[in-house]
């Protein structure tokens, strides 16, 4: 199985992203999938990812032309586009990071990561997120995004790659753990 390590930059790559998200979103699977697999929250639409993609890469796995794996990335400054994710950004700026406050560093978002569940367990999450890295614009510290506490697999995968856990906080309906990508350890 070869699978291709890409941006997304066509229509059907965008579409496929959002046909992956939209298979694997916790309100389209069961709870015993999601405790086994792991799921995403937020959705996302053509427009949103294009404005995305516009500012940094959208990596993305390919097999046979199709999408099976995806990590977006979303700028800071776009933090108000989608009202689910204000929470998210809020609790960012209560965040330090090795004694600093996360603001104080360039960084960017995780938007979302997902791999299809026949891609799963060949380390996708991992070399996609070192794809995104490859692939950003000069300067960036830190990648930070947050995973559901409840969602183990993610975390896991999150932790195993290496992000640390820097804050868990309770937005009223889910825990969440916020994690830190070091981009350029030292």
């Amino acid at each position: 199985m070869e699978i291709i390590l890409d941006v997304a930059s066509t229509d059907q790559h965008f579409e496929q992203i959002l046909q992956l998200q939209r298979e694997n979103l916790f309100s389209a699977i069961s709870a015993e999938r999601q405790a086994q697999q792991g799921f995403v929250f937020a959705e996302h639409n053509m427009a949103l990812l294009k404005r995305f993609a516009m500012e940094l890469p959208q990596a993305i796995a390919l097999s046979n032309d199709k999408v099976v794996g995806y990590n977006l990335g979303m700028p800071v400054s776009m933090r108000n586009e989608i009202a689910s994710l204000v929470p998210m950004f809020e609790e960012f700026d209560r965040c330090e990071y090795k004694g600093k406050p996360l603001a104080s560093y360039k960084y960017m978002v995780g938007g979302q990561v997902c791999v299809h569940k026949d891609f799963r367990g060949h380390g996708l999450l991992s070399k996609l997120y070192h794809e995104t890295k490859n692939r950003l614009p000069s300067g960036y510290q830190l990648c930070v995004t947050e995973v559901a506490a409840r969602n183990n697999a993610g975390i896991n995968a999150h932790q195993k790659m290496g992000f640390e856990v820097v804050r868990t906080y309770h937005d009223g309906k889910e825990l969440w753990k916020i994690v830190v990508w070091d981009l350029e350890p030292v």
